[in-house]
């Protein structure tokens, strides 16, 4: 029986729990506290930042995988100088953990970027503004997630307190019709996997709906997609799923926007809408074995996102929507915090994402 060591312990550590049983893996957790939402199998409480205590835990698993792309570079690199198997390596979350550095690498291999600058004065940003119609996109290097780190930039001033720490990755405001992201799996061999491309919904940066398949009467854009994502993981050598998040302009194109090695929320989706789960196709690729298919189970999928709080006293309201799936991360409330998701199959996608909408309001509860 292999063992994985997951380091963080957040909602993509807990739906690795069952995935991970159903495939005779064993699962520890190196979580941040007691009450993280993979408390469950966290063997460990202690910080991802101390050596010692990374080091600590790895000692007992075969290998070492994410929950989050927060885990210090030099903890990465002294995990694999001790012989520990980290999946996916160093070399590939360098590019996912600076987004400068993301920038680069993908503009270097080729890929459909937005326009993009490195600002490190307040010159700098204010040529990029000219250069790009007086309104741009300002982003921390490091750090950022749903949103967080995310500025919409008009005036230089906006951004003094970021250059103060460093150089700030600067990009046009990209005219776009809708956002897309494509998963991908891919193991050590090199064997890729791809789910059909999904459709996000972001409100202030953070994704609220995901819908499978993407609604598209163009074959094109789900080819484009999938080659796309398959390009990038070879090309950065990925191990585990992939997801990259992108931008589809009104002609047409592609470009992306983030990547993210590890699941992600986009594909939570996959629970009940795929063969495959992007949780169990992740532990199938870090551990090497033959990944699962990807096929839709049903014509339409969609995950809508649970926000601050979840009022478990609705329980009963669940007969209503019997086949409404809910999942319930088991965190502590909080403004803005994704605290669960709920997923709806069916034939028609506008009562699909009704219904899934539905049953997210019964369990909003505000704070």
């Amino acid at each position: 029986m292999q063992t994985i060591g997951v380091i963080g312990g957040g909602q993509l550590a807990r739906m690795m729990i069952g995935p991970a049983i159903e495939l005779g893996l064993e699962l520890k957790v190196l979580a941040e506290s007691s009450g993280s939402a993979a408390r469950d199998r966290a063997t460990t409480v202690g910080d991802f930042r101390d050596l010692d205590t990374v080091l600590q835990f790895a000692r007992d698993v075969d290998v070492i995988t994410f929950d989050h792309e927060h885990v210090p570079t030099a903890i990465i690199l002294a995990l694999e100088k001790a012989g520990v198997a980290v999946r996916p390596g160093s070399e590939a979350l360098t590019v996912a953990q600076d987004k400068i550095v993301m920038r680069q690498i993908l503009e270097d291999l080729g890929h459909p970027l937005p326009v993009w600058g490195v600002a490190e004065t307040t010159a700098d940003v204010e040529g990029f503004l000219a250069a790009n119609g007086g309104r741009i996109i300002a982003k921390a290097p490091r750090g950022g997630y749903d949103g967080k780190g995310v500025a919409v930039v008009t005036e230089s001033v906006q951004v003094q307190e970021w250059l103060a720490l460093g150089p700030v990755l600067m990009e046009e405001m990209v005219d776009f019709s809708r956002e897309l992201a494509q998963l991908v799996a891919r193991r050590p061999n090199g064997d890729t996997a791809m789910w059909p491309v999904v459709e996000t919904t972001q409100a202030n940066g953070v994704c609220t709906e995901v819908t499978l398949p993407a609604p598209t009467g163009d074959d094109r854009i789900i080819e484009v997609a999938a080659e796309l994502g398959r390009q990038i993981a070879n090309d950065l050598n990925v191990t585990g799923v992939l997801a990259v998040e992108l931008f589809e302009t009104p002609d047409g194109r592609l470009l992306v926007n983030e990547l993210a090695m590890r699941p992600h929320n986009s594909g939570h989706v996959t629970i009940e809408g795929s063969v495959t789960s992007q949780f169990e196709q992740h532990l199938r690729a870090i551990c090497d074995m033959p990944l699962g298919a990807t096929d839709s189970r049903h014509p339409w999928a969609v995950m809508v996102n649970v926000f601050g709080a979840m009022d478990l006293g609705r329980y009963g309201r669940l007969a209503e929507s019997s086949d409404v799936k809910l999942h319930n991360y088991g965190k502590e409330p909080r403004a803005g915090r994704k605290v669960g998701h709920v997923t709806a199959t069916g034939s028609d996608v506008a009562d699909t994402t009704s219904r899934a909408r539905a049953v997210a309001e019964i369990f909003h509860a505000d704070i």
